[in-house]
């Protein structure tokens, strides 16, 4: 069960500032999802546990001939860890992935039947499954408000003035306490994207961005 969220007492003006952020990134998408291909909860657990330190992209092209002859956990187990390593040779870490992902999809047919377990304590308790990963399938499955926070959601808060965390467990805390109610389960997606396409690391495009005149760290890049 989702831990109820604590809510951050913010002025009026920065209330509307941060209201008026997710306003716009709702005007640009109303349903931002992972650019993780997957088709099933379980697919999804593979996809998410395999991008850690890697690229979308680079997860897109292994998991495309993967799931092609193992999209469900008994299969994953009759492909076998050794068969399991030249799908995914290209995705950095894939000694330790592929044991893990054995190994969770031995733990999902012998304690859960063959589904994926959608609370976040059974979820975490897969091996490749860490609180991140977790947040990332039980938000996209709209299942439970989540947000992850990698580099790009640590960036772009930071820049954006939505958190002063030093650590991502502190950045979410932040970002949990104060995104409005209506946008928690897609705030993720749109701070993600964001990061990834405008407010880049090096050089954001602050010229293209839809909250620069919201955003206190403008002055920084122009």
């Amino acid at each position: 069960m989702a831990k109820p969220v604590k809510t951050k007492r913010l002025s009026p003006a920065e209330k509307a500032r941060v209201e008026e952020i997710f306003h716009r990134f709702l005007s640009l998408s109303d349903d931002p999802r992972t650019e993780l291909d997957y088709d099933s909860p379980y697919t999804l657990v593979v996809a998410v546990a395999l991008s850690a330190q890697a690229t979308d992209v680079s997860v897109n092209k292994a998991t495309a001939k993967l799931f092609a002859v193992a999209d469900t956990p008994q299969k994953m187990l009759d492909l076998g860890e050794e068969g399991l390593i030249p799908y995914i040779a290209s995705i950095g870490l894939y000694r330790t992935k592929a044991k893990n992902v054995i190994a969770a999809a031995k733990i999902i047919m012998e304690q859960h039947g063959g589904e994926v377990p959608l609370e976040r304590e059974a979820l975490m308790a897969l091996p490749g499954v860490g609180r991140k990963t977790a947040s990332v399938v039980l938000n996209e499955l709209r299942v439970e408000p989540a947000i992850a926070v990698d580099t790009h959601v640590f960036r772009v808060s930071h820049r954006l003035g939505l958190s002063t965390g030093k650590t991502p467990d502190q950045v979410e805390a932040d970002l949990m306490a104060i995104v409005p109610q209506p946008y928690l389960t897609r705030a993720h997606h749109w701070l993600i994207l964001h990061g990834r396409y405008t407010c880049v690391a090096r050089k954001p495009k602050c010229e293209e961005c839809p909250v620069d005149d919201l955003c206190p760290s403008k002055k920084l890049f122009v």
